[in-house]
């Protein structure tokens, strides 16, 4: 048996090398496992009677450890992370600005940040030193914005085992981590009819992968990205990482690729900003997709932003995956309420909801048991929609995809069959379409805690390919 060893610096390097492609298809891994942990019962290892609950281990210092378990089709493996909170508790809630800003204008040398970049292809790849680069700045007051952490610290392992419990891989969790995440929540985002303007709270790993995956599966469609964060500095880290993330290694070509420098312009906001907010309400409104990735125990906005008739008019993406205790909270419970309120237009069936809207959940059962906004927002099991459910299996996909390519060719359309023939996980088809309507233009929540079988079906996926491109370490007869 060899084991694969994968250090954090390797998978940085692995991750880095996928494609659009790539990440298509690790999604179609990750749906079919998700699938059959939903739908499956007793049928297969991947089911969610075989998926031990986490255990959490509070650790004096204030740090938490995980312990997560799981089983797939071809395994089993645990993965073992410390997370250290971070020395803040996110972004302020409104009730919280104003004291923060009179703190602020009476320091000093106050100073607060908004910088808006464009950047101008110059016909080089991202990372290439003759690209083109302007920014334009302003600075005004801070008092408040000082080098805290405003992200988790996380560190740990993966452990990966055959069927008969055979150890054969030992990967770096931090990095993944960040990555698997990402993942699936940007599963249902390749689908959204519009992606154009896209706000991501916070500016840690998940932050990032989060934005160099939209942007891989939605190349050149992504016109405005804005950050909001504690920290400008960390926040104007994240998006350069996005042009150059492996600066150690100047042969790397980037594939997110030159359509992100060509097109997009990025705003990055802190709370001590003197129009904090309303750039605020203006960037979550003018959002259709928004990403929620800071450890935070408060409402990252109020609710009326979204819920009141101007915050309406569109619908939007929003994925909440910072939070992952009862305690702690990024979105309002108001949303989530008005979410699933019959009133809403939208009227899809679902097997676990009886009318009106649903939130999507990676987990029905850790998220109504750690999910601060599904609990504090006491929604039932009925109105929330596991992630899995939504999702055909890949064998049944590409059977449906044969069946429409025959009909399409038999009336002369072959072509037109190879363009609708796209990879990666297809939605479930239903007697009623609203749901294919909702999910790609509706207002959609997708709440993640976290799930061991991601981890183990993604850390899989990262030793097969690892080994087909030389990447890691590999011991022989462990």
């Amino acid at each position: 048996m060899v084991l694969t060893v994968l250090t954090d610096a390797n998978i940085n390097t692995l991750l880095h090398s996928f494609n659009r492609d790539d990440i298509l298809e690790l999604q179609q891994s990750l749906a079919d496992a998700l699938h059959w942990y939903s739908t499956s019962n007793d049928a297969n290892d991947c089911c969610s009677d075989f998926q031990p609950e986490r255990t959490v281990l509070k650790r004096k210092d204030g740090s938490t450890t995980l312990f997560m378990p799981a089983s797939d089709l071809t395994g089993q493996g645990i993965k073992v992370v410390n997370v250290v909170p971070p020395d803040t508790t996110g972004l302020p809630c409104m009730n919280d600005l104003a004291e923060s800003l009179n703190s602020a204008r009476s320091a000093s040398s106050p100073r607060a940040s908004i910088s808006t970049t464009s950047t101008r292809d110059s016909g080089t790849s991202a990372n290439s030193p003759s690209t083109t680069t302007s920014t334009a700045a302003t600075s005004i007051s801070s008092g408040i914005d000082k080098p805290l952490s405003s992200t988790s610290t996380i560190h740990g392992s993966l452990t990966l085992l055959d069927n008969l419990g055979r150890t054969t891989g030992l990967l770096n969790a931090g990095e993944l981590t960040a990555f698997r995440t990402a993942l699936a929540s940007t599963m249902l985002l390749k689908k959204r009819h519009s992606v154009h303007d896209l706000t991501i709270f916070g500016a840690g790993k998940q932050a990032y992968w989060h934005l160099r995956l939209a942007m891989l599966l939605r190349p050149g469609e992504i016109h405005h990205v804005n950050m909001i964060a504690r920290n400008f500095d960390s926040a104007r880290s994240c998006l350069m990482r996005i042009y150059n993330p492996l600066p150690e290694d100047p042969e790397y070509v980037n594939p997110v690729g030159h359509k992100y420098n060509s097109k997009t312009k990025t705003n990055i906001i802190t709370p001590s900003h003197t129009e904090y907010e309303r750039l605020l309400k203006e960037f979550v409104r003018s959002s259709n997709v928004i990403f929620c990735t800071t450890p935070s125990n408060q409402p990252l906005f109020p609710a009326t932003y979204l819920t009141n008739p101007e915050g309406r008019k569109k619908g939007r993406y929003i994925a909440c995956i910072g939070s992952y205790k009862p305690h702690m909270i990024e979105l309002h419970p108001d949303i989530l309420r008005d979410a699933v309120a019959p009133h809403h237009e939208h009227k899809h069936m679902h097997r676990r909801q009886r009318e009106g809207g649903a939130v999507i959940v990676d987990t029905v059962s850790g998220c109504l048991k750690e999910a601060g906004e599904i609990i504090q927002a006491k929604l039932l099991p009925d109105q929330v929609v596991e992630l899995g459910e939504l999702f055909l299996l890949k064998r049944e996909a590409e059977r449906k995809r044969a069946l429409a390519h025959d009909g399409l060719v038999k009336h002369g359309l072959g072509s037109a069959a190879e363009g609708n023939g796209e990879k990666g996980c297809q939605f479930q088809e239903q007697q009623n379409s609203g749901l294919i309507e909702w999910l790609t233009k509706g207002n959609v929540i997708y709440k993640s805690v976290g799930l061991g079988l991601m981890d183990v079906v993604v850390g899989n996926e990262l030793v097969r390919l690892a080994k087909e491109r030389g990447v890691g370490t590999f011991i022989e007869d462990f």
